[in-house]
């Protein structure tokens, strides 16, 4: 709850969106990065590879609570959010919990091998990216 608190003061918009939203950008960050290696459309360093996943081991490890306040869905609060009310809904937050684990996990094991040269990204990037993706679907108001 901190830290969308201490976003509160920073312009417009409700602090816990903003501060989930900047969540979801670093995350996106350091996946690109992957991915762009993954794919080689960027040349392959074992830093950045490692420090990316790092990074996604980190962020999967935050304590999200004060992002996920009630009344912070689209349906409350329109376009400034994709955030689905079945977040909220029966069960919702307890398969958002099981899938963080299973995006912790995954990258954890995307950590243990991101250095090891750009053949090994890829694989180990899959389980990301399906987290993501179920969670996205579960939870987020597609792009129209």
């Amino acid at each position: 709850m901190a830290s969308a608190a201490l976003a509160g003061g920073h312009g417009d918009g409700n602090p816990a969106v903003k501060a989930r939203q900047s969540h979801m950008t670093l995350y996106g960050h350091n996946l690109g990065v992957l991915g762009n290696m993954a794919r080689g459309n960027i040349e392959y360093d074992a830093g950045a590879a490692q420090a990316a996943a790092d990074n996604l081991v980190l962020l999967s490890q935050v304590s999200q609570r004060g992002y996920w306040a009630p009344e912070t869905s689209n349906a409350d609060l329109g376009d400034e959010t994709r955030l689905l009310p079945a977040l909220f809904e029966e069960g919702g937050f307890a398969r958002a919990q099981e899938i963080g684990a299973q995006l912790s996990e995954a990258a954890v094991a995307l950590a243990a091998v991101a250095g090891e040269g750009q053949a090994a990204i890829g694989p180990a990037l899959g389980p990301v990216g399906q987290s993501c993706g179920t969670c996205h679907e579960a939870f987020r108001q597609p792009n129209n």
